[in-house]
């Protein structure tokens, strides 16, 4: 087991000594350790600070990630900070922006768009800033420890590096950086750190190592006038399969169905009822929608795939809503789904021909078949079990009627794997986005009634409990 600890990068660089009483021109922080880092031949993955000798102009310090060998790795280095007099002796809050920035921007720099930068929102640091500064640089380090860290190194630095990312505490802070970078940036973030996380698992399969999943899922939830919102971002290749042992062995259909992120947004409605003796509350889905994209540039996808065309599509999703107080639920209920709407499937077959030799009247034939069928896509359920709300949406063949999800492909298709389901974005009636996507809008209504002491609860948290969806059933 790797040797797992929580290094607090901004409480060490604001803690540190006065230049004046530096003994050395540097001073390091360990981040991360391997198993038996209690032996000098072990390495380590190290923060170090280092400040400029005093010079006619005021001098500068630099902060770099460094694998502490013997004769020491540089891993990142960031811009210098340059300070302000000759006599200033610690950082001020500007240099420590100015550095989160640094950091943001050398996290984006490992995606596919180089341009991409990132500007700080605001003149001054607030609220919980310490925490997002500390998971921007726990980023950052992970991304580090991926692609540029030797492999001996590697292993265990990656598993403290993800226990650190997936604590508690990490995800409320994560939750503060994503609203600080907003909605273009948050999906370039999500990507790096998903196609970082799927080349890791790529790596250790090569490798035949036994891991856990790492990782597997980044979510969050916001809520403002009557509207809850819940986004969540997930590695195609860190979700469960159904039946493991089928796997292509086609190369580029393999590394396209690879390099792929689930992205997920569940939008609620609420609103409370008081009653005279309990409260209701009333949730209603605005929309779901689930999108599987490329996490590599069109162009490599293209260079080692078949294209962003070839790629997972949903077919079964499941939304559970949970009560966080389950002693005072009274009871939970589902109202009734608004109308399916039916596509109708059509087809039409036809014979013509005539007849009309010379001084006659002719003869003349046709024949006309057509066959529709009415079907629905998309089928919804929906039930209670205890506390929790259940909503189940199914895909259908639009041709056979049979559940996409637990139907297989006939032998024929088989030959030609590629084309099994290759339709399914562009027909007419296609039950998906032009994108390849899912929307669910307006379907269900789900009730929670609470007992009145509650009423305090939800008018300032709104009392709303924890949606849950099932990705082991998301993919087909």
């Amino acid at each position: 087991m790797a040797y797992n600890f929580a290094p607090d990068a901004w409480g060490w660089i604001t803690s540190l000594p006065q230049f004046s009483q530096w003994h050395t021109s540097a001073m390091s922080l360990c981040i991360c350790t391997t198993p038996s880092a209690s032996t000098s031949s072990q390495p380590s993955m190290n923060l170090s600070i280092v400040k400029t000798p005093p010079t006619p102009q005021p001098s500068y310090v630099t902060f770099s990630i460094f694998a502490n060998y013997h004769v020491p790795l540089s891993l990142w280095a960031s811009k210098p900070i340059y300070l302000k007099t000759k006599s200033q002796q610690t950082l001020a809050e500007q240099d420590l922006i100015q550095m989160f920035v640094d950091i943001v921007n050398s996290v984006l720099r490992y995606g596919p768009d180089k341009k991409s930068s990132f500007h700080f929102p605001g003149a001054q640091p607030h609220g919980n800033f310490k925490d997002v500064f500390n998971i921007a640089f726990l980023s950052l380090s992970f991304l580090i420890c991926i692609y540029e860290s030797p492999r001996d190194l590697r292993p265990g630095c990656l598993d403290s590096l993800r226990i650190q990312l997936t604590s508690s505490k990490c995800k409320d802070a994560a939750k503060s950086l994503v609203k600080m970078l907003g909605a273009n940036l948050e999906d370039q973030w999500m990507q790096i750190m998903n196609l970082a996380v799927t080349n890791w698992i790529v790596e250790l399969r090569s490798s035949n190592n036994s891991f856990g999943v790492p990782s597997p899922l980044f979510s969050y939830a916001l809520s403002a006038s009557g509207l809850w919102k819940v986004q969540l971002y997930c590695p195609v290749i860190s979700m469960g399969k159904e039946e493991p042992a089928e796997t292509t062995q086609d190369e580029r259909l393999l590394f396209s169905l690879i390099y792929q992120q689930l992205e997920c947004v569940i939008q609620l409605a609420y609103r409370t009822v008081r009653r005279d003796n309990w409260i209701d509350v009333e949730v209603k889905v605005d929309n779901i929608r689930c999108d599987v994209d490329s996490l590599v540039s069109e162009t490599l996808m293209a260079e080692r795939g078949y294209g962003s065309e070839e790629k997972h599509f949903p077919s079964r999703v499941m939304l559970q809503i949970t009560p966080m107080q389950q002693s005072d639920v009274l009871s939970v209920s589902v109202g009734k789904s608004n109308d399916n709407p039916t596509h109708e499937f059509g087809l039409e077959t036809g014979f013509e021909g005539s007849f009309d030799p010379p001084n006659s009247f002719g003869l003349k034939a046709s024949v006309t078949e057509s066959l529709t069928l009415a079907m629905k896509p998309w089928k919804f359920e929906q039930s209670v079990h205890g506390n929790t709300a259940t909503l189940n949406w199914f895909l259908h063949d639009g041709v056979n009627g049979r559940e996409v999800y637990s139907s297989k492909p006939s032998k024929l298709s088989l030959l030609q794997p590629r084309a099994w389901f290759r339709d399914r974005y562009s027909t007419v009636y296609r039950p998906f986005t032009k994108q390849g996507g899912v929307i669910f809008a307006r379907d269900e209504v789900w009730r929670q009634c609470l007992v009145e002491d509650l009423w305090c609860n939800i008018r300032e948290d709104y009392g709303l409990g924890d949606p849950r969806l099932d990705l082991a059933n998301l993919l087909a």
